[in-house]
């Protein structure tokens, strides 16, 4: 794949796009994302440019890539951040302007169906950055999480090591957006367990690849993921959506990765902590424990047979939890099993 470019950051007092590629929630709630874009503005000191289809639900994805691309040709802008996810932003990626992106490199924050850019962006050799939804992290009630608010400020703004650290508490029980009084108060959140670790002590350095594991799969669907060879000596990262896969899932979606050849490629896997409560299937606390245990077995279950030797990191904070830590996205990162840390590189 030859060498990353990791895109110029962007000052503070810079213009920054905000665009959705994906589903257009800030028409649907327009409290959120007004909350969020005065956090970016405030906490951030970034000017947020909203382009045509940011708040517009079931917006022609021939129009959407429009939006994109014009972020990036933009030479005002010097970041691009995704507002939320959605589940048809596959149908989106095949009408990027590839020769605009290539040329016109800038940070892209994203995460959940926007693995489907993510994963565009690695395939065209640029560093992109999973994490930093406008709506979900800069938009959460009560205040943003002080882990999220640091990670993405590092990112956003440095080009240094970063060490991750796990979460003292976490959740993954969000207050409704539906609901506007519940913007006032803080989300639940339970106690931290650390990370689990599993594999040999050994230290592993290498690109990141991966994202959400349900795109990741229609991504091996329609064959846009990247080749054994091009990901060897990577390190693959993933986590699972707010649709909650079963366990059954998950295990088959990562075997696929196996019978593909890729999970061979892997020096270490690290996976964020499952979500494991949504709206319509709210879970007991002891529920969601149990369901977190079914996963890593599935998980381990599933690797084991095709990379033996991976060092595995469980329930690391860069998914549908919250807080959300940035990780770099074809970037650089040290998953460290002697001393049990993770760097990663802005």
């Amino acid at each position: 794949m030859g060498t990353p470019i990791y895109p110029p950051k962007p000052q503070p007092g810079d213009r920054v796009a905000v665009v959705s590629p994906s589903a257009g929630l800030p028409g649907l709630f327009p409290h959120v994302y007004e909350l969020g874009l005065r956090r970016l503005r405030e906490e951030f000191g970034l000017e947020p440019v909203e382009y045509p289809t940011t708040r517009i639900m079931g917006a022609d994805p021939r129009n959407r890539a429009r939006d994109l691309t014009a972020a990036f040709a933009d030479p005002s802008i010097t970041a691009v951040l995704a507002t939320v996810g959605g589940d048809d932003l596959i149908t989106v990626t095949p009408h990027l302007d590839d020769d605009v992106l290539r040329a016109n490199p800038k940070p892209y924050f994203g995460y959940s169906d926007n693995t489907n850019v993510l994963n565009h962006l690695y395939r065209l050799g640029v560093v992109a950055y999973h994490g930093g939804s406008v709506l979900v992290h800069l938009g959460r009630p009560g205040a943003p999480h002080p882990l999220t608010v640091d990670s993405l400020r590092a990112a956003l703004f440095t080009t240094d090591w970063y060490e991750l650290t796990p979460a003292p508490t976490w959740g993954d029980r969000p207050n409704p957006w539906t609901e506007l009084e519940t913007l006032a108060y803080e989300p639940e959140m339970l106690p931290g367990e650390g990370w689990r670790w599993h594999g040999p002590q050994r230290v592993v350095r290498g690109r990141t690849w991966g994202g959400c594991l349900e795109i990741l799969h229609w991504l091996m669907a329609a064959d846009r993921v990247p080749t054994a060879d091009e990901l060897a000596g990577s390190v693959l990262l993933f986590e699972t959506s707010q649709e909650m896969p079963s366990a059954q899932e998950v295990f088959r979606i990562v075997r696929n990765m196996g019978e593909r050849g890729l999970l061979a490629a892997f020096g270490a896997v690290v996976v964020g902590r499952p979500k494991a409560w949504d709206f319509d299937k709210p879970l007991s606390v002891p529920e969601r424990q149990a369901w977190g245990e079914a996963q890593r077995d599935a998980i381990m279950r599933a690797l084991t047979p095709y990379n033996p030797d991976a060092v595995v990191v469980f329930d690391v904070d860069l998914g549908h939890t919250d807080p959300q830590l940035i990780i770099p996205y074809g970037g650089e990162i040290q998953v460290d099993a002697v001393a049990r840390r993770i760097a990663v590189r802005y």
